[in-house]
């Protein structure tokens, strides 16, 4: 299978907005990953691959038609307060490091998902990473969709992995 490669600065395919996806992933997600001790290829797909199916790649920063998700992940304020009350809890090195680049001692109010890129990224991560199964296969498209799906769109979501797919294709140009 080809390598995995983003576009090249201001080479986009017609029709798409947003965030450049190689900007998203060298200026955002790859310094979060690497903030949490969590980097990966794997994880760097996962991630961008959710901003794009999410959010049009940043494109949206809060969910459209009044729903309550926000930031390029479009994450719910309950799934946030989630991970702080039920994950972070219990996850002390990473929680001490967030509240510590947070310059608080407090979980933030998720409308900081919106405002800080970086922040919406560790939490986008964080969200995979309570989940028990292995991440799959960096370059395995369907995989990670299919993984998105179950776990952040989960079943009862609007979003479809032939969505996720399409949408992939779109931005990339290619599949692999």
């Amino acid at each position: 299978m080809p390598s995995f490669t983003l576009p090249d600065e201001g080479h986009l395919p017609s029709g798409t907005r947003g965030i450049h996806p190689r900007h998203l992933m060298e200026l955002v997600i790859r310094p979060a990953l690497t903030f949490l001790n969590m980097e990966g290829a794997a994880a760097e797909r996962l991630l961008l691959g959710t901003a794009i199916q999410e959010s049009g790649c940043g494109l949206y920063l809060r969910q459209r038609n009044r729903g309550p998700a926000l930031g390029i992940f479009q994450m719910e304020p309950a799934t946030h307060q989630d991970i702080w009350n039920n994950w972070l809890r219990w996850q002390i090195a990473p929680r001490d490091r967030i509240l510590g680049y947070l310059a608080t001692q407090e979980a933030p109010d998720a409308n900081r998902l919106v405002t800080d890129l970086f922040y919406a990224a560790i939490l986008c991560r964080l969200h995979y990473r309570r989940i028990a199964e292995a991440l799959p296969d960096a370059n395995d498209l369907d995989a990670l969709a299919n993984y998105w799906k179950r776990h952040y769109n989960t079943l009862k979501g609007r979003g479809t992995v032939q969505e996720f797919t399409d949408n992939w294709k779109r931005f990339h140009g290619r599949t692999s």
